[in-house]
């Protein structure tokens, strides 16, 4: 079958480029940054913002099953101690949040962001049904389906498709070396980048440009040059008419994308840190995501992620160390966003895939479980603890399991609603209940 003449540059981009579901790799977002840029701004849901103004929501993931009850500690609960006869945090080390939780006491800079009001915490958060799988339960939190059904498309990628067409592709931002499932959506749309200074096209040939998104779209594949990364490509064949010349055409929509390259280096070059950070990984992912959103870059959502989390043996000494990185880094960055001015306007949502096992094991460790807190910072939110204390007698668990008491796309919903103001049904699939969450 003859394929479609197409008449106009935007049936160009749309037919070509967005009939796939990929995941871009900077510095070749070739398909989403072309969409994005072109797109039309229509629709009532559409979020048309400049880099001023606007709320940013920032998603932390703590991958591998964060161990709940070792992060927010029921420290008058027998049962906890009896289950933990090696990993139980003695009540006298827990930093109280109240009369019966407490946090680890490795997480100071949570319990200064608890006591300014910067910080609350949604216990006993899960799902249905929960699957203990590493992948499956992960894929569930980042397309916030069911656990018996398979979606393609991401919670953050529908909010895209849904309430941000025509926005500009820096609209979603991933620090990292993949965009995550959240992202995936029917329209390709946001960023994935590590190192700003090397975030531009490379290729080699007549033009560096033209010739990596020439050989993108013709059946071609590329290296990321001194990105040092490797890129997804999409191959096809393109019809144009008219005497319209493709490479031409490839020409001035490669420029399109690299002053959106340029953009994002310019702002991490110029833009300097306030606050003072740890060393590590997140700190500087956090760093560089404070620099971004004080550059004035349109970014809606952020995604962070910290590794570590799967403590199936001698988990106390590793896992503290985690949640201590993850405070102290967090902490830096509200103090650096304050700084800049910019903290009224963001919330961040940590994550994990799943919870642990009540009872710890033979090495010193905790196998995966269910449901776990969540932490939700900000200066808007409504700081202190919701959702019921999970029971944790042994009659009250399921399969050894915390129960869960807080569906998690319930707090998806109220960062959709109460933050983001955009409707949550036509992302979510129907409507959960809200938090009172946000200020």
């Amino acid at each position: 079958m003859q394929p479609p003449l197409l008449t106009t540059r935007r049936d160009f981009l749309r037919t070509t480029l967005l009939g796939g579901a990929l995941s871009w790799t900077v510095p070749s977002f070739v398909a989403n940054t072309f969409g994005a840029l072109h797109a039309q701004a229509d629709g009532a849901l559409t979020q048309v913002a400049t880099g001023k103004d606007g709320p940013i929501l920032i998603l932390l993931q703590l991958a591998g099953g964060n161990d709940g009850l070792n992060t927010v500690i029921p420290y008058t609960n027998d049962y906890y101690y009896q289950a933990r006869p090696t990993l139980g945090v003695k009540p006298d080390q827990v930093l109280k949040l109240s009369d019966t939780l407490g946090l680890n006491p490795a997480m100071v800079g949570f319990k200064s962001l608890f006591d300014a009001g910067r910080l609350s915490v949604v216990s006993g958060v899960g799902y249905p049904n929960p699957n203990r799988s590493h992948f499956r339960s992960t894929e569930i939190w980042q397309t916030a389906s069911d656990e018996e059904k398979y979606l393609t498309d991401g919670w953050i990628g529908r909010y895209f498709d849904n309430a941000c067409a025509g926005c500009d592709p820096t609209v979603g931002i991933t620090i990292g070396d993949r965009l995550p499932q959240s992202f995936s959506s029917h329209n390709p749309t946001g960023v994935c980048l590590q190192n700003p200074a090397s975030y531009r096209f490379m290729g080699a040939g007549l033009n560096d440009d033209e010739e990596l998104a020439y050989r993108s779209m013709f059946g071609g594949a590329a290296d990321g040059g001194q990105s040092g990364g490797s890129v997804s490509m999409l191959s096809g064949t393109i019809t144009l008419h008219n005497g319209q010349n493709a490479l031409d055409f490839l020409e001035r929509t490669s420029m399109d994308a690299q002053v959106s390259s340029d953009k994002i280096r310019d702002i991490a070059g110029k833009v300097k840190n306030i606050a003072t950070y740890p060393g590590g990984g997140l700190a500087n992912n956090l760093k560089l995501v404070a620099r971004l959103i004080a550059g004035g870059l349109p970014t809606r959502v952020f995604y962070v992620s910290q590794g570590g989390y799967d403590t199936h043996t001698n988990q106390r000494g590793s896992h503290d160390t985690r949640l201590k990185e993850l405070a102290e880094s967090v902490k830096a960055f509200t103090d650096d966003l304050t700084a800049m001015g910019q903290f009224d306007r963001v919330t961040m949502m940590t994550f994990s895939e799943f919870g642990r096992r009540v009872l710890e094991n033979g090495s010193h460790g905790t196998d995966h479980g269910a449901a776990a807190p969540m932490f939700i910072i900000g200066s808007q939110i409504k700081s202190g603890l919701l959702g019921a204390e999970p029971s944790l007698a042994p009659t009250d668990l399921e399969d050894g399991d915390i129960k869960f008491n807080t569906d998690f796309r319930s707090v998806y919903a109220t960062l959709l609603q109460d933050w983001l103001k955009t409707p949550s049904v036509p992302i979510l699939g129907r409507q959960f209940d809200t938090l009172q969450m946000i200020a």
